[in-house]
């Protein structure tokens, strides 16, 4: 039984865990408001080094696992640099900017890339934005262990 399908989990069980570093390989400029994405019911996702994934917008209020998003704007293709594991909250940040947190996953392009779902009250397009091919992308939960 998967422990978030079956309501095991009465809190986010990760505790601490460490910054997803990634770099842009693919900067998008398409807008849909019918996308129909539908979020699976897991909060997390493995990111593997060297994998490369994409970041899609939406502003879609009550986002979160189950749910269908419509509008969206999509942001970048990624590739991992440093893996770890992402949870729905996690911050995403471009240039010191937050981007937006995590709403969710959806497995529509498995096993080619997983669509990473960011919830942001304004979104763009990664063109509009202005982001850059090799811009560096870090996704934080605000919790990373650090060992000195």
């Amino acid at each position: 039984m998967d422990p978030y399908t079956g309501g095991l989990f009465k809190e986010n069980p990760f505790s601490t865990k460490r910054n997803i570093e990634c770099s842009v390989v693919a900067v998008l400029q398409a807008r849909l408001d019918n996308r129909s994405l539908h979020l699976i019911p897991q909060i997390s996702r493995v990111l593997k080094k060297n994998d490369i994934h994409e970041l899609i917008f939406t502003d879609q209020e009550k986002t979160g696992p189950g749910a269908i998003v419509n509008r969206i704007a999509y942001i970048a293709f990624v590739e991992i640099k440093t893996g770890g594991v992402m949870v729905m909250g996690d911050e995403v940040y471009w240039k010191n900017n937050l981007l937006g947190t995590v709403a969710g996953f959806d497995d529509t392009h498995i096993p080619n890339h997983q669509n990473i779902i960011l919830y942001s009250p304004k979104i763009s397009t990664g063109k509009e934005l202005n982001i850059r091919i090799e811009d560096q992308i870090i996704i934080s939960s605000g919790q990373e262990d650090t060992v000195k």
